[in-house]
């Protein structure tokens, strides 16, 4: 069932998305050479506990930390150790938080160091599907209408979507339906509405989309090990257009 949110909702799921910046601001200046994933996952915690919220994905189906970090081919669900990062290593970070009863998820990519052109255009790839896409938005939209721009960006810069993990509706609970594919047809899929908030997160591959669970029965790599990037931001749509939630251009 979809569950469309009042404009008081809405704003709680706003400050939410406010607190998760806070956590990328402060994590991204600590990507660096020999830090562990889990000192990363420790500065996240902290951040969204002095905001008087919760660690949303801490416990859930027992997940057992804050963040979920992902390095290199790993797309998705890392769990954050003692893995210490590499100069030239792509992190992928997604973060959630549960604040005055609504949940909040967003994700960034990172990279260690400088990286040659190619990396950086995968990192980049995955914000840029997602901003292509919310940015022609039009009223009548439906889900494939997102998905198949996203889509459609992401092979223009001759990568891959993966297709087994895909965006969500957010908030009451951290994944509510409809189901937010970052591939699809235009005209297809679920009707956009006014206090409809989608968390859309694309999720690029290097080579082929293919992708399989690790030993821990957490973390996600690409089948053929090549690199991997995503960005996941919150969007609420109103009578006016839409509203980003969890967007800022410094994180």
């Amino acid at each position: 069932m979809i569950s469309l949110k009042s404009s008081r909702e809405i704003e709680i799921i706003r400050q939410g998305g406010e607190i998760l910046k806070q956590v990328f601001i402060a994590v991204k200046p600590a990507i660096e050479e020999g830090i562990t994933t889990e000192e990363l996952d420790t500065i996240a915690e902290s951040v969204i506990r002095k905001a008087n919220a919760e660690p949303a994905f801490k416990g859930y189906r027992g997940f057992p930390k804050t963040a979920c970090i992902s390095v290199n081919e790993e797309v998705v669900h890392g769990i954050p150790g003692p893995r210490k990062l590499k100069k030239g290593d792509i992190v992928s970070f997604d973060i959630g938080a549960k604040f005055e009863g609504y949940y909040s998820d967003s994700a960034r990519t990172w990279t260690v160091g400088a990286v040659d052109e190619h990396k950086q255009s995968l990192v980049d790839t995955a914000r840029k599907s997602l901003e292509c896409a919310i940015e022609q938005y039009q009223p009548g939209w439906r889900v494939g209408d997102l998905g198949s721009r996203i889509q459609s960006y992401i092979e223009s810069k001759g990568f891959q979507v993966v297709r087994d993990y895909v965006g969500h509706g957010i908030g009451r609970n951290i994944h509510e339906d409809p189901q937010v594919p970052n591939y699809g047809k235009a005209g297809h899929g679920v009707k956009i509405q006014p206090g409809l908030v989608l968390a859309i997160e694309p999720m690029v591959t290097e080579g082929h989309h293919s992708v399989e669970t690790l030993d821990d029965g957490w973390t996600v790599v690409t089948r053929d090990r090549k690199l991997a990037s995503h960005y996941e931001e919150m969007i609420a749509f109103t009578e006016e257009g839409f509203i980003r939630l969890s967007a800022d251009n410094e994180v």
